[in-house]
């Protein structure tokens, strides 16, 4: 039996959802990148890179790279980059909106101004 479309697409964005992983595809949007670096940009264990980059290889989202002794990966394709582009538009959206909201509380927190003029009463 088949995986329905939506399930499958839910299996691809649980996969993505690790901060580790969406780090290192942002530093591989440039290109391909060593281990040592991503370990560098990142600040995590070796074994704890090694498992995330590991979930993305399955996935198909990255291959690696063997030159000499140095590792690197690379994204296997360009959409997992526009993927990425097409995230920070949206949040970008989303907090512009959040920060509109934020605004309109704000205002509607300051005080009513009082009528000038007496209480218009003679």
């Amino acid at each position: 039996m088949q995986v329905p479309l939506y399930q499958a697409k839910a299996e691809f964005f649980r996969m993505l959802g690790h901060p580790v992983r969406i780090r290192v595809l942002e530093l591989l949007q440039g290109g391909p990148v060593a281990v040592r670096d991503l370990l560098a940009e990142i600040e995590i264990e070796p074994s704890s890179l090694s498992q995330q980059l590991a979930v993305l290889r399955r996935a198909g989202i990255v291959v690696s790279i063997r030159e000499g002794s140095t590792v690197s990966y690379a994204l296997a394709g360009g959409d997992v980059a526009e993927l990425l582009r097409a995230a920070r538009r949206i949040l970008t959206e989303l907090l512009a909106g959040q920060n509109e909201l934020l605004a309109e509380l704000r205002q509607a927190d300051l005080p009513l101004p009082v009528p000038q003029g007496g209480t218009g009463r003679t």
